[in-house]
């Protein structure tokens, strides 16, 4: 995952909202969200390199998502991959607290990450580049390559347009725009020089990657991910995975799990 904007308690029918963007080389095979084989009640796209993931949830109502944080400057290959975390929360079927406790003596084995964790006693962030964890209060949230919230222009305009959702009277009713929710994460304007980061990458491929959506001949957003639960239970996610070439194939599942939080 490289975006991810939430909303966690903002909307009286729906406690959370998920939307998130995974940016990844095309040549890269991964399978497209379902429930895996090997562990049925996992609901993930899947990395089929590494047998990570890098957002999905299970059947017992545990949520995750990963993304690196962007260092050009920290070069080191010898890390276990980021994937190893979303999945083994999802496999091991540990409440997140739990989790956290035992990930972090054994958190910098890892390549850069934040990650996102939730069950029924909450919504939890935490990173190998900062030194808490964090039990997330209601609000409106972004993540990117840097830590929580760091005020990317790609990352405000997300949590602006959900807010806007949000805030529209005509909008905010019991049943919520999929199209339009989806369509925030497709933005395609680069930020300005003087307003992008520096990660220690070219200055080529900060004007790149900062764009919410990205699409080169070799690497891109693969797939645009959107999770909607409402206050009983019941949870739909719809992921819509893209190649070089645009729009593959929509997904959508639904499931009744334990809200978040």
């Amino acid at each position: 995952m490289c975006l991810i904007t939430f909303a966690y308690h903002c909307h009286p029918d729906y406690p959370l909202i998920v939307l998130a963007n995974r940016d990844e080389f095309y040549a890269r095979p991964s399978d497209l969200l379902a429930y895996w084989e090997d562990e049925p009640s996992v609901l993930a796209g899947r990395d089929k390199q590494l047998s990570g993931t890098w957002l999905g949830l299970n059947k017992a109502g545990l949520f995750t998502a990963v993304t690196n944080y962007r260092d050009g400057t920290n070069t080191a290959s010898d890390r276990r991959s980021r994937g190893d975390l979303t999945r083994n929360f999802l496999c091991a079927k540990k409440t997140a607290s739990c989790y956290i406790e035992e990930l972090a003596p054994h958190q910098h084995q890892f390549g850069d990450y934040n990650l996102l964790l939730g069950d029924s006693t909450g919504l939890y962030y935490c990173s190998n580049r900062a030194p808490n964890s964090q039990k997330l209060s209601p609000g409106i949230y972004g993540l990117s390559n840097a830590l929580l919230n760091t005020p990317w222009p790609k990352l405000e305009y997300v949590k602006a347009k959900l807010a806007e959702v949000l805030n529209n009277t005509e909008l905010n009713t019991k049943t919520l725009p999929i199209d339009t929710l989806l369509t925030i994460m497709s933005d395609r304007a680069e930020a300005p020089l003087e307003e992008r980061p520096d990660t220690g990458i070219s200055a080529a491929w900060e004007k790149l990657l900062s764009s919410a959506f990205i699409q080169t001949e070799n690497y891109g957003t693969r797939a645009t991910t959107l999770i909607l639960q409402k206050t009983n239970g019941y949870t739909q996610i719809i992921e819509q995975s893209f190649d070089a070439n645009g729009p593959i194939e929509r997904r959508s599942y639904s499931l009744n799990i334990p809200v978040i939080g």
